[in-house]
């Protein structure tokens, strides 16, 4: 389109919107922001809002969408809730005062990883992630805008970076290098983040630390580039950023935390039925947010886990004084995002309430802990930072009925300002004044009609009609005359009119200036804020594990460093609550020293993967120093736990349920040490049955052989309970069952040695299956127990298939190629995919038989 068909305000709207090519442009044009052209249309769909046009007489009218100023926020959630970028634009002078086209600038880029102002609050962390890359190894940081927390790490490989990025839920990637096309797929396609890309550095000393690594720090200085060019301002409430490792923490993957349903229910999405649900008795914002990063990231150092024990142990020991602790949380705001929005001057007059009043709160809980009189508890109370001069600027200077807004007045408590003050009074008396003066003027002149009005254009005035003007005093002058009346002042009217006048006009600038000041001074204390705030969430957390303890009956866990496993009737603690005490079956799990491995088998619904999980969840609670739950529990530290747990495609990235067990399999068989713990269920049954014993139990052997970890495998494959012949380190368990007239119950009680059949059929009649197909497969079953021949599978068979886990087997036959010749021959001439599943079970009749 011409320039010079275009008005000045669209001109300035495609001079603006050029910068921001990827972002919705908000253009605030009176009390509105529009959108135009493409973003007008796209927007109208998505918001649900009517699509307009502007120049409608012109040949090419220009598509135009807007919303309130007053309500955009709603809007803007939803853009950037779908992933998208908006830029706000302001007008930035007085329309009445401008020359020309009012002058408009991008104040703020609103995207998914930065989003700080949602009208749909939400107490977990929005982690925005910057990723650097020098071609062999990855610099990640990531920040929470809304907080402040700022953190580095060095990675080894992408698949680290995807399973980190996952890790921290992140929304929002900013790249600083050339990724490779299979990547960003993976990023977009497959995990739907927003990337951004910055090849620009923000270098801040007071940040970043020059101890970082190079690509850390390029890391870092890349995501301060991005956060300072969308949010275009200073934001004194960002953190040092702090170094970490993964190995600092019990690594534990993406898939590996969903399938454990640690901080949701991997099935429903929701918090509800996650061990997060369960461990929440937490009264704040922060508290919230701590325990759910307690949880993500358990601990490795027993000392630290040591600690955060002792706590909980004393909170446990002093009901009445936790319990008061506990009140006393229910006070406290959310001080980290308090301090975020006075960073960002956005702070209004019920954020400093709500922080004054949290700050009041600090003196009591301080206290509250003192009279634990415990020295465990004596870093707590020196993290607590009462702020006195804090909360009395506050006190002394926010009225508590103070509104939202910081414009409109009523903020500041009266005897903070003495001209403020000054000014209210007049407000307050001028009114009476006025009455005195016309009551007065009426006496003395005579007029009994005399009385005093007021409006915009005359201001206060004397109204006199014309039947009375010969009574009019000489220090009366004539300010406007009527048809029947006319209007006069006094020097003393216009002196308290003048007073009242500046006083109306100057409290709610003076209050706005007095604010404005206050939120300044507050800005000082954001360091100390964070550290108290820091305070708070931890004496929450832990309060919140003594309760849910106390509550649920748990005991407080050993460790010991044999690598021995000893828990003593142990339960799956979120199946418990879910359940209810009364009907849940514990478990107890014992590995020695010399046990590394446990074969599992018993049928399906019989409770294998509850067991599997009971383990890893009671680890993880041990590690974020929760008490646990079992009659007792002796413990290693382990350093990683890798499952594989449940079958699922991955149909975003095409992956079938086989692929993605073996991916995963691979993880567990490269990363795992000794200290590790892997937890493999059904592993193999995706592919035919030869074929998936043969990896089962290489797998088993290599674990047992090459690795050494602490190994829960479950298993359908009978044969493979052979195994503990040869393997030292290996023991049978199976689900207990009890079988009746025919009629079988599972037990949910594990016992030693292996189970004796898979009782499938049972379970296909728990499902309802009709009985005829039932008692069908009855007979077909006896047919092939009495065929079948057991194949003894030794240590060692499968070797000379060179199986590599993590690269697809080609050459399957291999497996076999010491059996009969004629065998193999007949399976080569078998033309699988054109057999009806009659002639397919006649086949494989035949080869059992020449076996």
């Amino acid at each position: 389109m011409a320039n010079d068909k275009i008005s000045p305000g669209m001109q300035q709207y495609l001079d603006i919107k050029k910068d921001y090519p990827d972002a919705f442009l908000l253009f605030r044009m009176g009390d509105f922001y529009e959108l135009f052209y493409e973003d007008a249309t796209k927007a109208a769909q998505i918001l649900e809002i009517a699509l307009t046009s502007r120049n409608k007489n012109a040949e090419n009218p220009i598509p135009m969408a807007g919303v309130p100023y007053h309500s955009a926020q709603q809007y803007i959630d939803v853009l950037v809730d779908m992933g998208y970028k908006v830029a706000i634009a302001e007008q930035m002078e007085d329309p009445k005062t401008a020359v020309g086209v009012v002058k408009r600038e991008v104040v703020q880029v609103i995207t998914p990883g930065t989003a700080v102002d949602s009208t749909r609050p939400d107490s977990a962390n929005n982690f925005l992630v910057a990723v650097d890359s020098d071609g062999q190894t990855f610099g990640l940081a990531y920040m929470d805008v809304s907080t402040g927390e700022f953190f580095a790490t060095n990675l080894s490989d992408f698949t680290a970076v995807r399973s980190e990025i996952m890790n921290l839920k992140a929304r929002e990637v900013v790249v600083g290098y050339d990724l490779a096309a299979a990547d960003e797929e993976v990023l977009v396609k497959q995990m739907n983040i927003l990337l951004s890309f910055e090849k620009e550095h923000y270098t801040d000393v007071h940040l970043i630390d020059s101890n970082l690594t190079s690509l850390e720090i390029s890391a870092a200085e890349k995501l301060l580039c991005y956060v300072h060019k969308t949010q275009k301002r200073e934001l004194s409430h960002l953190q040092k950023v702090q170094h970490y490792e993964i190995k600092d923490y019990l690594q534990m993957s993406y898939a590996t935390k969903s399938s454990l349903d640690l901080l949701e229910n991997a099935r429903t999405g929701k918090k509800h039925g996650s061990l997060f649900w369960l461990l929440d008795e937490t009264k704040t914002a922060m508290g919230m947010r701590l325990l759910r990063t307690w949880i993500d990231r358990p601990l490795v150092s027993l000392e630290a886990i040591l600690e955060r024990q002792s706590i909980i142990q004393v909170f446990l020991d002093h009901f009445f004084e936790r319990s008061d602790l506990s009140d006393s949380l229910k006070g406290v705001y959310d001080i980290e995002r308090l301090a975020s929005r006075v960073s960002f001057g956005k702070a209004n007059p019920k954020d400093l309430i709500q922080l004054g009043h949290t700050l009041s709160q600090v003196p009591y809980i301080k206290a509250i802990l003192e009279n634990f009189n415990a020295e465990e508890l004596d870093s707590l109370v020196n993290d607590l930072d009462t702020l006195p001069e804090l909360e009395n600027l506050i006190r002394s200077a926010i009225n508590p009925d103070a509104p939202a807004a910081i414009t409109e007045g009523n903020i500041i408590k009266s005897g903070f300002d003495e001209i403020l003050d000054k000014y209210r009074k007049v407000m307050r008396e001028g009114t009476s004044w006025i009455a005195e003066i016309e009551a007065k003027e009426r006496e003395a002149s005579g007029i009994s009609t005399l009385k005093i009005d007021y409006n915009k254009k005359d201001g206060y005035y004397f109204h006199v009609t014309n039947s009375n003007l010969s009574l009019v005093p000489d220090h009366f002058f004539r300010k406007a005359t009527l048809k029947n009346s006319e209007r006069f002042g006094t020097a003393e009217l216009a002196k308290i009119e003048g007073e009242m006048l500046e006083a109306r006009e100057k409290s709610s600038d003076l209050e706005y200036d007095i604010f404005m000041r206050i939120r300044a001074q507050v800005e000082c204390y954001i360091d100390r804020l964070q550290s108290l705030a820091k305070g708070l969430a931890t004496v929450d957390v832990l309060q919140s594990l003594a309760v849910v303890a106390e509550n649920n009956h748990y005991v407080r866990p050993s460790f010991n460093d044999k690598r021995e496993i000893a828990i003593e009737n142990g339960r799956h603690a979120v199946v418990e609550k879910v359940m209810g005490v009364q009907e849940y079956i514990p478990n107890t799990i014992i590995f020695d020293s010399k046990t590394s491995m446990q074969l599992i088998t018993g049928p399906n619904m019989s409770g294998k993967s509850t067991y599997m999980r009971q383990l890893a969840l009671t680890v993880i609670m041990a590690q974020l120093g929760s008490f646990v739950a079992a009659e007792a529990a002796d413990l290693p530290v382990f350093d990683a736990i890798f499952t594989r747990i449940g079958a699922a495609d991955d149909l975003i990235s095409g992956q079938s349920t086989f692929m993605v067990e073996m991916m995963e399999a691979n993880q567990a068989i490269k990363r795992a040490t000794v200290n590790s713990l892997i937890l493999f269920d059904e592993l193999g049954r995706g592919t035919a049955t030869y074929d998936g014993m043969a990896l089962a139990q290489s797998i088993i052997e290599y674990i047992h052989n090459h690795i050494g970890a602490k190994t829960m495998f479950a298993t359908h494959y009978h044969e493979l309970t052979d195994l503990s012949n040869e393997l030292t380190g290996l023991v049978n368990v199976h689900v207990a069952t009890l079988e009746k007239a025919g009629e079988v119950t599972f037990l949910h009680k594990i016992a030693n040695g292996p189970a004796d059949k898979s009782y499938g059929i049972h379970v296909a009649k728990i499902a309802g299956l009709p009985v005829e197909l039932l008692m069908r497969a009855d007979h077909i079953l006896e047919n092939l127990e009495a065929s079948a021949v057991q194949l003894p599978l030794q240590e060692g068979d499968f070797k000379s298939a060179s199986l590599e886990i993590s690269e697809p087997m080609t050459e399957q036959l291999s497996l076999f190629a010491d059996a009969n010749q004629e065998i193999i021959d007949a399976l080569k001439a078998i033309d699988i995919m054109n057999l009806t599943p009659m002639e397919a079970m006649s086949a494989l009749f035949e080869l059992k038989k020449m076996l």
